[in-house]
Order: C-alpha cells, then sequence, then structure tokens
C-alpha cells in the first residue's frame, strides 16, 4: 500500500516492445524477458531483483532505464558493515555542534528541548541515497548494487522502503515518497537473500547471453569490428567460459578483449594471438594458463 499522497506508479512505456525498442536506442541489447520485466515494475509499482553471475549487464540494466527515461540515477552500492547512516540519513554533527556553540553565545537561556528541535531539523540532515530517492520530486531510478554482500539485518533497513516507500526519521518522523520510483536491486548470489525482502520484488535472472546476442552486442559497442571477429571474439570467450575459472570473463571483458584485437590490427584469432591477449579477458594468472592449454589444444 502507498503512502497517502503519493504519486501512483506510471506509465513510462506503452509495451514491453516499446521498452525493448528504448533500451536498445541507448545501447542495451535486451531480451524479451528483460523488456517484460521493466515494463512490469513500472507499471506495478515494484522494485526489480536482477540476480546473475558477475559481468552479465545487471548494473548496466539500471543504468540504462535511468538514461532512456531521463531519470536521475541514485545509487546505494552495498558492502559489508553498511548501516543506516550511509544507506538512508545521518546527522551533520559538525554543523550541529557550531550551532550549539552559537546558541550558547547569543540566546543563553534557550532551552535545551528548544535547541534539540532546532538541530535535529532539516538544515542539519545528510540524506543518503535511500531518503533523496524517497524524496526526490523529479523522476529518479534507484540502484541497490550488490544487495547480497550486507548482512541479513540490514535488509530490514529495505523492508520499510521496498514495501511502504516510506521512511522513518525518529527526530522528524515518517518521510512518505513524492512518487514511486524505479527501483533495482542486483545480487551475484554470494548469500540467499530473505523471502520478505523477494515478495516485494519482481524477479529477473540475467546469465550470459547466447552466442547470437552477445555477437549483436560486440558489433554494437565496438566500432571497426567486423562479422567475422565479432564471430571469433564470442567463441573463443563461450569457450573460455565453460572452463572451470575462478572468475569467467565479463560481457564488458569480452568488449575490451574485442577493442584490444581491433587497436592490434587482428583478423583472425588463432590459439598464438589469444595467448598474448588473454590478460585483457582474464584476471587470475591461473585463469590464463588453463584457457591458453585449452585454446592451443582447440586450434591444433
Amino acid at each position: 500500500m502507498l503512502p497517502p499522497g503519493t504519486d501512483p506508479p506510471g506509465e513510462r512505456f506503452e509495451s514491453p516492445q516499446a521498452v525493448n525498442q528504448s533500451l536498445r536506442s541507448v545501447g542495451y541489447l535486451a531480451d524479451e524477458g528483460i523488456a517484460s520485466v521493466v515494463f512490469l515494475a513500472d507499471r506495478l509499482g515494484k522494485p526489480v531483483l536482477v540476480e546473475g553471475p558477475a559481468g552479465t549487464g545487471k548494473t548496466q540494466l539500471a543504468k540504462s532505464v535511468a538514461e532512456m527515461t531521463g531519470s536521475r540515477l541514485i545509487r546505494l552500492q552495498c558492502y559489508e558493515g553498511l548501516d543506516e547512516s550511509k544507506a538512508l540519513y545521518e546527522w551533520n554533527y559538525k554543523k550541529q555542534l557550531l550551532r550549539i556553540q552559537a546558541e550558547q553565545v547569543t540566546r543563553e537561556g534557550e532551552t535545551w528541548e528548544q535547541l534539540e528541535e532546532d538541530i535535529f531539523s532539516e538544515p542539519f540532515l545528510l540524506p543518503r541515497p535511500l531518503l533523496e530517492a524517497i524524496r526526490a520530486t523529479d523522476p529518479v531510478v534507484l540502484l541497490i548494487d550488490e544487495v547480497d554482500r550486507v548482512e541479513v539485518e540490514t535488509e530490514a533497513l529495505l523492508l520499510e522502503v521496498l514495501s511502504d516507500y516510506q521512511v522513518s526519521v525518529p527526530e522528524m518522523g515518517t518521510v512518505k515518497a513524492n512518487q514511486i520510483p524505479l527501483v533495482f536491486l542486483t545480487s551475484n548470489n554470494t548469500r540467499e537473500l530473505s523471502e520478505a525482502l523477494k515478495r516485494r520484488c519482481l524477479y529477473l535472472h540475467l546469465d550470459f547471453p547466447s552466442a547470437q546476442r552477445e555477437k549483436e552486442i560486440v558489433l554494437a559497442k565496438v566500432p571497426g569490428v567486423g562479422d567475422d571477429l565479432a564471430e571469433q571474439v564470442v567463441r573463443v570467450v563461450k569457450l573460455v567460459r565453460s572452463l572451470e575459472l575462478k572468475k569467467a570473463p565479463s560481457v564488458s571483458e569480452t568488449l575490451d578483449w574485442a577493442r584490444t584485437l581491433v587497436l592490434l590490427g587482428v583478423q583472425h584469432v588463432d590459439a598464438e594471438r589469444a595467448k598474448a591477449t588473454l590478460h585483457i579477458l582474464l584476471k587470475y594468472s591461473s585463469d590464463i594458463e588453463r584457457a591458453a592449454k585449452e585454446l592451443a589444444a582447440a586450434d591444433s
């Protein structure tokens, strides 16, 4: 249930197909499932929980939705130890102390209750991403990135926001949303999220793209890459991802590798050329060594 006075979910998109076209216009090649979830998130006013391996475009989806809708992106980067003061709000203690000192000089007869009411007011409040998104009057996309990194207790902080689109500031009361923001939560599946959090969200799983879709991404994002080279790059990346690696190459690393090959003037990717540039695609020496052996075997 939305708090009174909150604008209902919007109608930014006419259809999932319109979402797909708009995402493509800002360089994000979405499939039907992605477009449908974004469409429903807008119409239903529900957050989207985007899970999947690192490097599959989860964060970029939120950024692209913000770009295509002309919304301001507000990002909460999650990490172990994230608390209310970094996610929701905190008070400007230095400014409060200066005000207390000034009041002591100019108004010695003022009671503590009067002073407390003064220093715990809007001019001393430092909003963090969650409160900033709630209070926004302009269109915003709230990105809660890598939510699986926070402790279970910290999830409770998100539930009030995602359930009622309001937050409680004890010194000031309840702050209710002016509008329903588009909210994306990303997770790399490092731990299981609570059922309460999942119930409040639409669910979207993003895996590594198919070979055809990744080829389209390479062709769209890498100037000067030809169709043949793009196909070779994607084929090698697909083979590398099938290995037991510490970290499989992300889509962004595929793009970096393709750009590297273009800059080096490579037209054909054989085992030797691949091995010389694998450090662009992989970030662990053991992964590079394993991939090099596999590529040499495949090329022989």
